[in-house]
């Protein structure tokens, strides 16, 4: 099997579509910088455009990293959107389609959002999560990024919407789509469980490198076992170690990602260091480089420190300036002791910091749960540090506790 390529729309969205390669034995690298990409032909190359916020321009700009795949070697591609279709998904995938095309002149997209295994799923056409409509759930009230609808269609303008066929043959399926894929440069599926994910990357498989997938950790799950390499790599995936101290990064405003952050906290009270500035404290360089020279401690950090982005935001603050500042935090706490491994959850942190530290990028190993990849950071100030990164809304109350203690002991 041939190198295979992976466009997404954030950083912990990279990361846990690229694990879902990783886990059956591909070697994968997420690429940050240009250059860092010395991997097999056997192998999986990722790479982020932060293009969630974008709007209009996501197009050119996801269209531009599908060109430097294809430039790397990649002769399958893979867009990764949001599971919840927050953000600039049309655009994205008006992009990649733009760049594909010159390479397969044929070349359709094939969306499906699902990701059974976080509650996600396509019925008929519209997106749920949580058995809710997306725009009645977290989604529909996301600060950046809020989705409006959960209809495909309204999503896709355009689109062609295909069913899971009555028959469960994914050959039925494969030429449903080969017909739809002559009609429209976009075609929807319905996906409510792992089979039919399963079912729809067979048909993927069918129609050949014409039909671009394009969905989330779900329908990559999917593809990565159907396109198994043919001699994996060695398993790199095992969890992290319970070395420490360990920091963790929260700057994701999904309740999901707080929730679980207070109950980590609750955990690990009493050996904790909590550093959490207010919107006041990030409102200038002046107030903040005084917060930061008070908040750095002078002696040893207890095992776990965590920092935590305010979830009120000052007027005009905006949240990339926001994660840069913590995620300098973050570097000078490194420096003053180096941490065992760092968690990440909020794709804007995990941005910041790997910018901070100028890592090339991240190859990512294995998962410490569903939807929790790990790997190790590449190049810069702090190659090799392992790290643990998490999407905002994925996961329970105790994931990012499992996250920072893998092995089950605080």
């Amino acid at each position: 099997m041939s190198r295979t390529g992976v466009v997404a729309d954030d950083l912990t969205g990279a990361t846990d579509t690229s694990v879902q390669f990783a886990r059956q034995g591909w070697p994968t690298l997420l690429r940050l910088r240009p250059g860092a990409d010395r991997l097999p032909a056997d192998a999986v190359l990722a790479e982020c455009t932060d293009a969630r916020a974008l709007g209009d321009e996501a197009a050119p700009v996801t269209g531009a990293a599908v060109m430097r795949l294809h430039r790397s070697g990649v002769e399958r591609l893979y867009v990764k959107v949001d599971s919840t279709l927050r953000g600039s998904v049309a655009a994205q995938v008006r992009g990649a389609l733009e760049s594909w095309s010159a390479v397969r002149p044929a070349a359709f997209a094939v969306v499906c959002p699902a990701y059974p295994a976080m509650d996600r799923v396509v019925t008929d056409g519209v997106a749920l999560a949580g058995g809710q409509l997306l725009e009645e759930g977290p989604a529909g009230r996301d600060p950046v990024t809020p989705v409006t609808t959960s209809r495909l269609d309204e999503l896709l303008p355009g689109s062609v919407h295909v069913r899971q066929p009555a028959d469960g043959d994914p050959a039925t399926l494969a030429a449903a789509l080969a017909v739809a894929g002559r009609d429209a440069r976009v075609v929807t599926v319905d996906a409510r469980d792992d089979a039919d994910l399963a079912r729809l990357a067979d048909a993927v498989d069918r129609v050949g490198p014409d039909a671009v997938p394009a969905g989330s950790a779900g329908l990559a799950g999917a593809l990565a076992a159907r396109w198994r390499p043919a001699t994996p790599a060695a398993d790199g995936g095992a969890p992290p170690s319970g070395e420490r101290p360990v920091l963790v990064l929260v700057t994701s405003l999904h309740r999901t990602a707080r929730e679980q952050e207070a109950r980590l906290r609750r955990v690990y009270d009493g050996d904790l260091l909590h550093l959490a500035p207010t919107a006041a404290d990030l409102a200038d360089e002046a107030a903040w480089a005084a917060w930061v020279e008070g908040a750095v401690p002078s002696g040893p950090v207890p095992d776990l420190t965590v920092v935590t982005a305010p979830e009120e935001r000052a007027a005009g603050a905006r949240a990339d300036a926001v994660a840069a500042a913590l995620a300098g935090l973050v570097a000078r706490l490194h420096a003053h002791r180096p941490y065992a491994r760092v968690v990440v959850t909020g794709g804007d942190g995990a941005r910041a910091l790997v910018d901070r530290w100028g890592c090339t990028g991240i190859e990512v190993l294995g998962a410490v749960t569903e939807g929790v990849p790990h790997g190790r950071l590449v190049g810069g100030d702090a190659d090799g540090l392992p790290v643990t990164t998490k999407a905002g809304g994925f996961g329970d109350p105790d994931t990012l506790v499992r996250a920072v203690s893998p092995a089950g002991r605080p």
